[in-house]
C-alpha cells in the first residue's frame, strides 16, 4: 500500500481528505523584544536565525503547555523566554525535534526527587536528589525558573539548563537515551565513534582526579556528556574548541554557528 503523504486520512469510501493544522500565532511585539533583551543568547544571533527561532517558539508555545507549580507566576514574556531557549538547540534541526511529548514544567526553584538503585549485591539504595532540570523520556520536560534566570544573568558560564534538557528530548527522538540524537546514518557512525573517543577520554580524566575546564558531571553518562557539551556550544563555545575539538566540530554541525562564536 502507498504510503499517505503527511497529514491524509484515508476515509471509509475511499476519499483521502487532507486535515490542516492551525498555523501558531505569531508571538506579540512586545513579548519578543523583552526577549531580545534579556536573553543574551537570542540577542546575539543574526535577524535570519533570530526569525527562525521565534517561528519555532510560536511553535513551541501552540504545541507545548507550560506549567507553573508551586504558585509560581509566569507572564507572557517568561513563557516566550521559556520556548525560544528551549528551541535554541532546533535552530538547524527544525521543529521536529519537539515531537513526543507535549508539557514543560516550571519550579520556582530547584526541586527533589526521590531515586532508589539496586546494586549488583541486591542491595537497594535510595536518596533525594535536587535537580535544576529533567527531561523525562516518555514525559514532560521540568525545569527550575530560579536556574534559567541564573542562566540568562551569567550566560557565557557553560550553563544552560533549558538547553541541557531539551537536548536529552533531542537525544531520545531515536527511541534510545544514549548521547546520539537522529542523525543520517554516515553521520551518525561518525558521531558514535568521535564521541565515544572524547567521552572515554574524559572520564578517564575525571577517575583519574584531574582538572578539567568542562564541568566533570558530564562523566556521569553519555547522554550527560552530550548534554553537558551542548550548554557549552551555546554559552562558551570556545572553551568546548579547546577542551573537545571534535567534539565541538559535530555540535557546530548539528547546531550551526554559537551566538557567541564570535565574542
Amino acid at each position: 500500500m502507498a504510503q499517505l503523504p503527511a497529514g491524509d486520512v484515508p476515509l471509509g469510501d475511499g476519499v483521502i481528505r487532507r486535515l490542516f493544522r492551525r498555523p501558531p500565532a505569531d508571538i506579540d511585539p512586545s513579548s519578543w523584544q523583552q526577549v531580545l533583551a534579556t536573553v543574551p543568547w537570542i540577542a546575539a544571533l543574526d535577524d535570519a536565525r533570530a526569525q527562525r527561532l521565534r517561528k519555532l517558539a510560536a511553535r513551541f508555545l501552540r504545541d507545548k503547555a507550560i506549567t507553573p507549580i508551586g504558585g509560581l507566576a509566569l507572564d507572557d514574556a517568561d513563557r516566550t523566554t521559556l520556548a525560544a531557549l528551549c528551541c535554541l538547540p532546533l535552530l538547524e534541526f527544525g521543529a521536529e525535534g519537539l515531537h513526543g511529548w507535549s508539557e514543560l514544567l516550571v519550579y520556582p526553584d530547584a526541586f527533589r526527587v526521590d531515586r532508589s538503585h539496586v546494586d549488583a549485591a541486591g542491595v537497594m539504595h535510595e536518596w533525594e536528589d535536587d535537580l535544576a532540570g529533567e527531561a523525562w523520556e516518555h514525559g514532560p520536560l521540568v525545569l527550575s525558573w530560579a536556574d534559567v534566570t541564573a542562566d540568562l544573568a551569567s550566560p557565557r558560564d557553560g550553563c544552560c539548563v533549558a538547553v541541557h534538557e531539551m537536548v536529552h528530548k533531542l537525544d531520545a527522538l531515536d527511541g534510545v537515551l544514549d548521547g546520539t540524537p537522529p542523525l543520517p546514518r554516515a553521520w551518525q557512525r561518525e558521531w558514535a565513534r568521535d564521541f565515544q573517543q572524547a567521552y572515554d577520554g574524559f572520564v578517564d580524566r575525571v577517575d583519574r582526579g584531574l582538572h578539567t575546564r568542562i564541568d566533570p558531571y558530564a562523566a556521569e553518562a553519555p547522554e550527560e556528556f552530550f548534554a553537558v557539551c551542548s550548554e557549552y556550544h551555546f554559552s562558551d563555545p570556545a572553551r568546548l574548541a579547546r577542551e573537545l575539538p571534535t567534539v565541538a566540530e559535530h555540535l557546530l554541525r548539528l547546531y550551526g554557528p554559537s551566538p557567541f562564536a564570535r565574542a
